[in-house]
C-alpha cells in the first residue's frame, strides 16, 4: 500500500512537472511573439505602437474574434481606446474608428495606404477589375463605372427597380407560408443587379440556379489561395467559370450592337465609355467587369433591404409616418390590381401586375422622412462592419505610429456607434437624427462619422443606387403590406461577413386592401 502511494505521489509529481514545463514554455513563446512584433516597429519614428494584443503565436487573435464576432472589437475598443494593434488571419492589424482617424485612412488611398483583398479574391474576380487597380489605372476605371451611376442613368434605373420591387412585394403577399426575407432579398437583388447592370431578364428558375452558384464565388473569395480538389478556390473557380459561360452570349452580343445605339443598362455604358477613350474592351474584361459589378450590388444590398424591413417591423411609428408623408404627395395608395379567390373576393395585390410605376428619381427626392429612415438603417446596422488596407508607409494617426506593410482595418460599425454628433443616442433608432433638427451639429462634424459607403478614393460608386433600392422597397412596403414574425422573437444578428439574422427573418406578409392603403393598419 505504501508503495503504491509513492507510485501515485511520483507520478502526480512528473505530471505537475510537465505541466509547468508547458505553461513556461507557452509564455515564453508568447513573450517572444509579443516581443517579434514590438521590434517591428519603424525605428524611424519616436511614435509607440497603438496598444493591444498580439495573441498566441501565429494564431494571434483569430480564434478570439471568430468566438466572439463583433464583441471583439467593442471590448478592445473600450480596453484600447479607438486605435488598437492585433494580430488576425496571419497578419499584424490596426483596428481604427473615430470619424477624425477614418477620415486619414479613407483620404489616404494611393498615399499612405492601398486597398488590402485577399489573393483569393484577386484570382477569383481577375486583374480586370476595380477592386484590384492601383493608382492610375483605378482612376481610369473608376471614371469609366462612374457613368453607369450618373443621375442620368439613376433615372432611368428608378422606374425597372420599382416594377421589380413592386412584384417581388407582392409575391411575399401572396405566398402561402412564412417568407425568409433575406433569402427572398438575395435572390431579388440578384435579379435586379442582373437587370440594372447587365440588361438580363432571368426567369425564376434561371434566376435562382444563377444566384446560388453567384453565391459560391462570393462565398470562397476569402478561402486560402490553394487551387487543389475540394478546396474553397477550386469551388470559387467553378463557380466563376459557370457564370462567365453564361454571360458570355449576352455580353457578345452587346459587343456587335449597334455603335451608335443608346446604352441601355451599366454594362453597355461602360462599353460605349471605354470606345470613346479609344479602348475596345475584351470580352474576358467585360465578364470580369460584369461580375464585378453583381458582386458590388449582391450581399450588401441583399444586407440592407433585410435590415430595412427588420427595423420597420420593430418601430411601427415610423411605418405611419412614412404613411403620413407618402398620403402628403399623393403616393399613399397602391394600384388596384388585386388578386381573386375562388369566391371572386379579393384578396390581395397581383405579383404579375402590369401597372405602370408612379415614382422617378425626383419623387424619391421628395420623400424627405423616407430618406432619413434609409440613413438610419445604414447607420445603425451597416452591411459591412469595414474595410482593410495595406500601409503603404510608416506614418501617425492618433498619436500612434502604423508601421509601413501592416494591415489596417477601418471600422463603420464601431465609428457609427461612438459618433458624438447626433441628438439621440445612438444605439437607438431615430430617422428624426438626419431630420432639419440635426443638420448643424452633422455638418460641423464633418462627414466621416457617417461611413456606410466609405469615402474617398474607393467610395461606393453605387450609393445613390443603393440608396433608391431601399427607399422603393420602403414605399412598396408600406403601401401594399403589413407584416409580423413568424417565429416567437426576433432572430439574432450575425455580423461576420456581413449582417444578416441568423434564420433568415421569417415573416408573414399580409396585402392591404387598395381602398385603405392610406389609412394606418396596425403591423
Amino acid at each position: 500500500m505504501f508503495s503504491w502511494g509513492m507510485s501515485c505521489l511520483s507520478v502526480l509529481g512528473a505530471a505537475g512537472t510537465a505541466l509547468l514545463c508547458v505553461g513556461l514554455l507557452l509564455s515564453l513563446a508568447q513573450h517572444l511573439w509579443t516581443l517579434r512584433w514590438t521590434l517591428s516597429r519603424d525605428r524611424a519614428s519616436a511614435l509607440p505602437l497603438p496598444k493591444g494584443s498580439m495573441g498566441w503565436p501565429f494564431f494571434g487573435e483569430t480564434l478570439h474574434w471568430l468566438v466572439q464576432g463583433s464583441r471583439f472589437h467593442s471590448s478592445r475598443r473600450e480596453r484600447y481606446g479607438t486605435v488598437f494593434k492585433t494580430h488576425l488571419l496571419g497578419r499584424p492589424v490596426i483596428r481604427v474608428s473615430g470619424a477624425e482617424n477614418v477620415r486619414t485612412i479613407l483620404l489616404g488611398e494611393h498615399r499612405l495606404v492601398r486597398s488590402q483583398w485577399p489573393q483569393s479574391a484577386h484570382i477569383l474576380l481577375g486583374s480586370h477589375t476595380l477592386l484590384g487597380a492601383v493608382g492610375e489605372p483605378h482612376r481610369q476605371r473608376r471614371r469609366v463605372l462612374a457613368r453607369a451611376f450618373s443621375r442620368t442613368a439613376l433615372e432611368r434605373y428608378v422606374p425597372r427597380l420599382q416594377w421589380a420591387l413592386r412584384r417581388e412585394v407582392r409575391s411575399w403577399c401572396a405566398a402561402p407560408g412564412p417568407v425568409s426575407v433575406y433569402e427572398a432579398a438575395k435572390a431579388l437583388t440578384f435579379r435586379m443587379a442582373a437587370l440594372i447592370f447587365l440588361g438580363l431578364r432571368l426567369e425564376e428558375a434561371q434566376c435562382a440556379e444563377l444566384t446560388r452558384t453567384f453565391e459560391q464565388l462570393v462565398e470562397n473569395l476569402f478561402s486560402l489561395p490553394l487551387d487543389v480538389p475540394f478546396s474553397g478556390l477550386r469551388k470559387g473557380i467553378r463557380a466563376r467559370d459557370r457564370l462567365h459561360q453564361h454571360l458570355e452570349e449576352a455580353i457578345v452580343e452587346k459587343l456587335h450592337r449597334d455603335k451608335a445605339a443608346e446604352p441601355g443598362d451599366a454594362l453597355d455604358m461602360i462599353i460605349h465609355s471605354t470606345r470613346e477613350l479609344g479602348h475596345e474592351l475584351s470580352v474576358q474584361e467585360l465578364k470580369e467587369s460584369a461580375v464585378e459589378l453583381l458582386f458590388a450590388a449582391f450581399f450588401t444590398t441583399a444586407s440592407a433591404s433585410t435590415s430595412l424591413v427588420l427595423l420597420l417591423l420593430q418601430h411601427p411609428a415610423v411605418v405611419s409616418k412614412i404613411r403620413q408623408e407618402l398620403a402628403a404627395l399623393g403616393l399613399g395608395r397602391s394600384c388596384g390590381c388585386v388578386l381573386g379567390a375562388s369566391g371572386g373576393a379579393a384578396v390581395g395585390p397581383r405579383p404579375d401586375c402590369g401597372c405602370k410605376p408612379d415614382l422617378s428619381l425626383a419623387t424619391l427626392g421628395r420623400l424627405r422622412y423616407v430618406d432619413c429612415v434609409v440613413k438610419e438603417v445604414l447607420r445603425l446596422l451597416p452591411p459591412v462592419s469595414g474595410g482593410y488596407r495595406t500601409a503603404l508607409r510608416t506614418f501617425e494617426l492618433d498619436g500612434y505610429q502604423i508601421p509601413k506593410g501592416w494591415s489596417v482595418m477601418y471600422s463603420i460599425r464601431d465609428t457609427h456607434e461612438t459618433a458624438a454628433v447626433y441628438r439621440s443616442p445612438p444605439e437607438g433608432f431615430d430617422p428624426e437624427r438626419f431630420g432639419p433638427a440635426g443638420e448643424d451639429a452633422r455638418g460641423s462634424a464633418g462627414r466621416f462619422h457617417y461611413i456606410p459607403f466609405g469615402g474617398g478614393a474607393r467610395s461606393c460608386l453605387g450609393q445613390e443606387l443603393a440608396q433608391a433600392v431601399l427607399q422603393l422597397l420602403a414605399v412598396e412596403l408600406v403601401r401594399t403590406a403589413s407584416w409580423e414574425l413568424a417565429t416567437p422573437a426576433f432572430p439574432a444578428l450575425q455580423t461576420v461577413p456581413i449582417v444578416h439574422p441568423v434564420d433568415g427573418l421569417q415573416l408573414w406578409f399580409h396585402p392591404l386592401a387598395p381602398a385603405a392603403a392610406r389609412e394606418e393598419p396596425l403591423l
